[in-house]
């Protein structure tokens, strides 16, 4: 059955290739992004996926803007929670401004986005979010506090907000991928770009593809006995 689909941080990387595989398998999609016009313009003209413009860190634009790919797409039964951001550095290093932006994206976007869907789902008894995650929100990361908390968070939050949503046929999952070819991990130093590639068994890093392949099959009704759990997607570097 053909459903609507929301991708935050969708014109881009991971967030691309969910929402062309969310495409793929016949749901209508719509994606957001905040800030780079023209990345969302080369999306949407090579993918026919329309983009939408909004800051996923501010409620009342989720509001407004869910509102406003509803009325083009319908309700939205299908949410991904993909936008995030980096700002490393050493604890100790570390200023406030750093910890405070990375946890208001990264995870206050989860509340932000969800709020506007989960009661229409609650509604119509159907709904699938699907959050994603981090292989260091799982194992940690030395510099990366803000960001480790943040995706550590997604995960309580994914599975706090399954046993609300599973007496009404809402699932709620999160995908915690390792380092995949994208642009933020593209300006890691080559030195420790090599360094991670070698400490991942299967050699090699992930590939956007093999995060939306798992995101479309946790977003199938197919999938509705699956609920609160975390799907690693990081080629052996982390089990846990």
């Amino acid at each position: 059955m053909q459903r609507t689909a929301l991708v935050t941080g969708g014109t881009r990387g991971l967030g691309k290739a969910i929402a062309v595989a969310l495409r793929d398998a016949g749901h209508r999609v719509a994606a957001v992004y905040v800030h780079d016009t023209g990345a969302a313009q080369r999306f949407s003209d090579s993918t026919g996926i329309p983009a939408y413009q909004w800051d996923v860190a501010d409620l009342q634009a989720c509001h407004d803007g869910v509102d406003g790919v509803t009325s083009v797409l319908g309700p939205v039964d299908i949410l991904i929670n993909n936008a995030g951001i980096t700002a490393d550095a050493m604890l100790h290093r570390m200023t406030p401004e750093q910890w405070w932006e990375v946890l208001r994206i990264n995870l206050g976007a989860m509340f932000n986005m969800s709020r506007q869907v989960v009661p229409g789902m609650r509604e119509r008894a159907y709904g699938r979010i699907i959050n994603i995650a981090s292989v260091n929100g799982r194992k940690g990361q030395a510099g990366q506090t803000n960001y480790a908390a943040s995706k550590a968070g997604v995960i309580g939050f994914t599975r706090a907000l399954a046993l609300e949503g599973a007496p009404k046929n809402i699932t709620v999952n999160a995908i915690a991928p390792g380092y995949c070819d994208t642009d933020m991990v593209a300006k890691l130093a080559p030195d420790t770009l090599h360094a991670i590639t070698m400490g991942i068994p299967i050699g090699r890093l992930g590939q956007p593809a093999d995060i939306g392949r798992v995101a479309a099959f946790l977003a199938a009704e197919d999938a509705g006995y699956i609920t609160g759990a975390t799907i690693d997607v990081n080629g052996g570097q982390f089990m846990g």
